[in-house]
């Protein structure tokens, strides 16, 4: 069973992984987010490598991105499914390159964590917007 911060972590390993590229600038990303969002209060960082391998592992297997879904849909709240979508796409912009295969991946996770579009279309503005660069 996948606990809510655990599944907020998958999405946002996901997200990392979904060019095949894990960039150490979506890491480190990662790790911040972790550290400071108050979502994650109580959460163990230490434990941070341990959910990403399992994440990594889980995608690797043929169905592993729908189980990945799955996990996120059972363990999150609605109301904190577009935390999860949020959390990916700052993973996304966080190297100032969104790839068509992250893109990809955000997508099939609007759709199958059930974020409506409009919502999905300010989450991603605002995403690009804290991470433009001059």
């Amino acid at each position: 069973m996948t606990d809510p911060q655990q599944a907020l972590i998958y999405g946002m390993i996901a997200a990392s992984v979904a060019d095949m590229n894990m960039k150490d600038i979506e890491l480190a990303r990662i790790s911040e987010m972790v550290a400071h969002l108050p979502i994650f209060d109580g959460f163990d960082p230490a434990t941070l490598p341990e959910i990403a391998d399992a994440c990594v592992t889980l995608l690797q297997r043929e169905d592993g991105l729908d189980e990945m879904f799955d996990r996120i849909r059972e363990a999150l709240p609605e109301r904190l499914r577009e935390t999860a979508y949020a959390l990916a796409c700052d993973v996304v912009a966080a190297d100032g390159n969104a790839s068509q295969e992250e893109l990809r991946l955000l997508e099939m996770m609007r759709h199958q964590v059930g974020i409506d579009r409009l919502s999905a279309a300010a989450i991603e503005r605002g995403a690009a917007a804290r991470y433009a660069h001059l």
